[in-house]
């Protein structure tokens, strides 16, 4: 089928199309035992459940247009080629940290990968109110493990330098992230929207020209410096969890950037969550505990990642930058700590200034997070959402002269207090 012009997967056509796969007879069944059903409920793929005698499977399929939008806006299929290859770059930089793919059809823009049982997407299970025991460690170290071990810390500069161009193709989703996440939230963008409550502040968000330009220094970041490769939009919609296994999905907006993206990212979507519990509270206060927790993993993940990152540091900087040969071997391990503690603090300040831009393009963007957009009462809504704008802002402007996680969380209980409608 590879060899044929590309073709949208149906539940109807799975079985004649892929039921000759080896990988998938063996793994689920003959094919005339398979029931498929389609599940994707994200921005821009097919993905189907297929159930058979054997087991079950992940189907995805990239569609040639963002299905959030329909066919007037035009996608690549080749940007499943780039998710098919950040899965098996974070296979090996973290193993266990991502499903296993079995296939990839490049012509066809499919990859069928494990299913994930008894998983359930994060973002989901904190709007119920969920706790995940050991979650923030794991993200934590997953971040440190895929973001030093794909950078010229650790790799070889000849496959560190083929993989920078292979990924650089990534034209078409490097472009959603560089308009959709650092300019159109802050102007009248034609795809923008936000909840009816929001004008008043969100006219004072776009009037701010300290911001526009605290937007564009990050934008600046995200498209100069190539750092390390980027899983790209790692947020709670990119992990699948259960009381004991983390998984993160969906790296296909995979590119060279700051190592302080990805990170960044994801602690402004638990910061978002903890924000959003107000609106999800059947009772005053019955979300505290969970507000708590929340603030709580955004505190663990950054003190792994750092952990984590430094004992890498220390153990396979193998890479062009900052040689032992220069440090260690000189017997300069003092140098060599401060050298990490600068670099550190350089990811550190990028992160609250890409956590701060994700809290804003998340309300006033096209695509919006699931923790405010189930608060069914508008006027709730818009109270959360405006603290989490405004602490966005507080992040971006104040990189670089927030001391510590400590001082974030303490920021995110103060707004929780703050009515900044």
């Amino acid at each position: 089928m590879t060899a044929q012009a590309y073709v949208a997967l149906s539940p109807e056509t799975m079985a004649d199309r892929l039921g000759a796969l080896p990988v998938l007879v063996d793994r689920v069944g003959p094919p005339q035992s398979w029931q498929v059903r389609e599940v994707g409920d994200g921005n821009l793929n097919l993905v189907f459940i297929v159930k058979g005698s054997a087991g079950q499977a992940i189907v995805k399929q990239a569609l040639p247009y963002v299905r959030l939008v329909g066919e007037s806006w035009p996608l690549p299929l080749k940007r499943s080629f780039f998710e098919y290859n950040a899965l098996i770059r974070q296979a090996a930089r973290d193993p266990g940290s991502v499903p296993d793919v079995w296939h990839f059809d490049e012509a066809q823009a499919i990859v069928v990968m494990e299913f994930l049982t008894p998983h359930v997407i994060l973002r989901h299970a904190l709007v119920e109110g969920r706790q995940v025991s050991g979650l923030g460690e794991r993200l934590g170290k997953f971040c440190a493990r895929t973001l030093f071990r794909g950078s010229d810390l650790s790799m070889k500069p000849a496959e560190r330098k083929a993989d920078l161009a292979m990924f650089a193709g990534n034209v078409e989703l490097c472009d959603i992230t560089e308009n959709l996440v650092f300019s159109d939230p802050y102007f009248d963008a034609e795809m923008n929207r936000h909840t009816p409550g929001l004008e008043g502040i969100v006219a004072r968000l776009r009037a701010d020209l300290s911001l526009k330009v605290a937007a564009q220094h990050l934008k600046m970041a995200f498209t100069s410096r190539a750092e390390t490769m980027l899983h790209g939009d790692l947020h709670t919609g990119s992990v699948m969890v259960t009381d004991t296994e983390t998984k993160v999905i969906d790296p296909e907006f995979a590119t060279y950037g700051p190592i302080g993206f990805d990170v960044g990212m994801l602690l402004a979507n638990f910061l978002m969550a903890h924000l959003s519990q107000p609106g999800h509270e059947k009772g005053p206060g019955d979300r505290a505990g969970q507000q708590d927790w929340l603030l709580s993993v955004v505190t663990t993940i950054w003190e792994n990642f750092v952990t984590e990152f430094s004992h890498l540091w220390r153990t396979e900087r193998r890479g062009i930058l900052y040689q032992a040969s220069l440090y260690e071997n000189q017997g300069h391990g003092l140098a060599s700590e401060q050298a990490l503690n600068d670099l550190l603090g350089q990811i550190w300040r990028d992160t609250l200034g890409f956590c701060g831009v994700e809290m804003h393009r998340r309300i006033l963007g096209l695509a919006h997070n699931a923790d405010f957009e189930r608060i069914a009462d508008e006027g709730r809504r818009a109270a959360c959402e405006a603290r989490a704008l405004a602490m966005g802002r507080q992040l971006m402007l104040g990189a670089g002269v927030i001391p510590s996680i400590t001082t974030v969380t303490d920021m995110a209980r103060r707004m929780d207090k703050e009515n900044h409608l």
